[in-house]
């Protein structure tokens, strides 16, 4: 097996297409974590050839970039560290800020998280539009030419604010929510990313472990995961999103001997210059990540696709709880 790879402008590496997304390793909003765990977890990505970790302040309150710190320590070199700022989090919750002062704490502030002096690709993880969109890009577009980062990315920004953006630093990457049963950025940001070069950090892929084939109708959710807060997963529509991803699954099996995660991923890898962000809290979690190598969706496969979505999912969910309050 061959991890396919792909080029992200101002990294001087190759980066593995299935990245570690680092999320849920800081327990807020997935039920706990175990973080001796997590860190045997980043390094097993690394060893499987999953180069590229991403992370934010926000996620676990700093814990999840201390971890990967810890996690990287004599491996460095061997890893390409994806993160973000933008976002006040001293309270506990999460508010938009990406000010020049804001931004400047906080990328100090992960450096030494990180136990690093860069930061390969840093991103705004949410547009502030309290702040004009030069101040904050011409922010970025300073730490990246003092060589603190080297590639500068945008989380959840539409295609005029990545357009405004873009005018003020050169951009490398965008970050959205994409999956199989969220598809909004199909009119809009991938077509954008495509005219304009850019890599699509396509976070979600298996839409907070619907697309794992693992979860079934009596499955609980702990009061502090943040699937609770997603209505997806609350009846009846979870039980239309099971139906879905049963049908995808037996479609997976008997048209390509695979699962539906598989599926799911390949899926999200064949849209374009795509990278799936797969959150883990075990290593156990990252088996089977190389199924989704090797082979590729056909027409006819994603025309059969849309039409078992379209007859389990009537209203499918654009993933809207997830974005944090305005200042």
């Amino acid at each position: 097996m061959r991890i396919e790879t792909l080029r992200i402008a101002g990294i001087d590496k190759a980066v593995s297409r299935i990245a570690l997304g680092t999320w849920s390793m800081g327990g807020h909003l997935w039920g706990g974590g175990d973080n001796e765990q997590s860190i045997r977890t980043i390094r097993h990505a690394l060893n499987c050839g999953i180069n590229l970790i991403d992370s934010a302040p926000v996620h676990g309150l700093g814990l999840c970039e201390t971890l990967i710190g810890k996690a990287l320590r004599g491996q460095r070199h061997s890893a390409v560290i994806a993160t973000k700022a933008g976002l006040q989090w001293d309270d506990g919750s999460p508010r938009r800020h990406a000010t020049a002062q804001r931004i400047r704490k906080e990328v100090e502030d992960s450096l030494v998280r990180l136990e690093t002096d860069y930061i390969d690709l840093y991103q705004v993880h949410w547009p502030d539009p309290l702040v004009a969109q030069q101040e904050t890009a011409d922010t970025l577009e300073c730490l990246r030419r003092e060589g603190k980062i080297l590639a500068v990315g945008v989380s959840n920004y539409s295609c005029a604010q990545i357009n405004d953006f873009s005018r003020h630093t050169t951009l490398a990457t965008v970050q959205p929510p994409y999956n199989l049963f969220e598809r909004a950025i199909d009119s809009d940001i991938l077509p954008y990313a495509k005219q304009h070069s850019l890599v699509v950090l396509a976070y979600g892929p298996l839409c907070r472990g619907l697309l794992t084939g693992s979860l079934h109708s009596a499955a609980r959710f702990a009061e502090d995961d943040g699937r609770k807060l997603d209505p997806k997963f609350t009846a009846p529509r979870f039980e239309h999103y099971l139906a879905a991803v049963a049908a995808l699954d037996i479609y997976a099996r008997e048209c390509h001997g695979k699962s539906v995660l598989a599926l799911a991923l390949r899926w999200v890898l064949d849209q374009g210059p795509t990278i799936a962000l797969w959150g883990a809290r075990s290593p156990e979690q990252l088996n089977g990540f190389e199924e989704a190598f090797g082979w590729h969706l056909s027409a006819d496969d994603l025309t059969h696709i849309d039409r078992i979505l379209a007859n389990t999912l009537k209203n499918p969910i654009e993933p809207d709880c997830m974005a944090p309050v305005k200042r």
